[in-house]
């Protein structure tokens, strides 16, 4: 078991149940070192006072907050761990709510809860099975690293999960960033409804780092004093150039087809007469209802192509 990062207990109700901390992911990032190009001396960060220009180790460093401008106060971490906070070394379970209610940029990293003794085993069994039966995830309150935080627990196969979240006032509204209305045809959201279904995967654990692997090649090559890998060759779109999309939807799902070894026939289609009537947002139910459609009758795809080919017909 990895080393744990804090210990504690789950609060539920009047339940208590002793856990550990666990990581549930793993960084493969390759990470470099800066360097003098003149000698290869490795560059390094160091601390130091403005005051009086000492390079400073971590016991000489202490928190402090600005209140003003050259007024700083300072806090040490034996005052931190006096404040009266019940979340200080439990993770106190505040609600229980359906997974689909909570907005997926809310979350950040992931944790194992892991039994603390044999102690904790019935509770954590009884949480996990509440948990399993109602389908429904917990909300939770926690302090960590100075901080009380809003956490979410779900099941994953055995193992209980605590994924950190955002408060609701630390995610940014993304009105001023969506596009202005804009004009779309029937026939063109068909066509991306068509491959979203081309492209659907009930399983995306194939998934690689190639970047990361072409990087491991690069520096075993330059290790070993061999010739550098090549460079994939890969056609640049002109700059400014104007889609045209119908046409683009047309390539992706024929592309799509062909790289899951279907039948890569593809009856074009072109927009039809009349795009100014239908607008995106009068159509955004019917897609999503068309979307989930296709997923669970994968095989009904006759009726898209006959309206398709009637339509070219006319």
């Amino acid at each position: 078991m990895p080393r744990p990062l804090w210990t504690g207990a789950i609060s539920f109700g009047l339940v208590t149940i002793p856990i550990k901390v666990v990581s549930a992911t793993e960084n493969h990032s390759i990470s470099f070192h800066q360097y003098h190009r003149e000698d290869m001396g490795r560059i390094r960060t160091r601390k130091v006072c403005e005051l009086d220009g000492k390079v400073l180790s971590q016991d000489e460093i202490g928190k402090g907050y600005e209140v003003a401008k050259d007024r700083t106060v300072p806090v040490t971490d034996e005052e931190l761990d006096r404040m009266p906070l019940p979340t200080a070394k439990a993770i106190e379970i505040v609600a229980f709510v359906e997974a689909d209610s909570i907005d997926p940029v809310r979350i950040s990293d992931s944790y194992y809860l892991a039994v603390d003794g044999q102690v904790a085993a019935k509770p954590y069994a009884l949480l996990r099975k509440a948990l399993e039966r109602s389908d429904k995830v917990a909300v939770a309150k926690f302090a960590w690293h100075n901080r009380e935080r809003l956490g979410l627990l779900r099941v994953r196969d055995d193992a209980i999960v605590l994924h950190s979240m955002r408060w609701p006032d630390e995610i940014r509204s993304p009105e001023s960033l969506a596009p202005r209305e804009t004009e779309l045809d029937e026939d063109e959201i068909e066509r991306a409804v068509q491959l979203t279904d081309s492209m659907a995967l009930d399983d995306i654990s194939g998934f690689r780092d190639r970047y990361r692997e072409a990087l491991e090649e690069l520096l075993t090559a330059k290790s070993e004093g061999k010739a550098l890998p090549a460079a994939a060759g890969e056609e640049e779109e002109e700059p400014g150039k104007v889609m045209d999309l119908m046409a683009a939807l047309n390539a992706s799902v024929k592309a799509a087809k062909e790289t899951r070894g279907e039948d890569a026939t593809v009856h074009e289609m072109t927009p039809g007469r009349s795009r100014a009537r239908k607008k995106a947002p009068a159509k955004k139910t019917a897609s999503k209802k068309t979307t989930a459609a296709a997923k669970k009758q994968p095989a009904k795809k006759a009726p898209a192509k006959t309206a398709a080919k009637k339509r070219t017909a006319s």
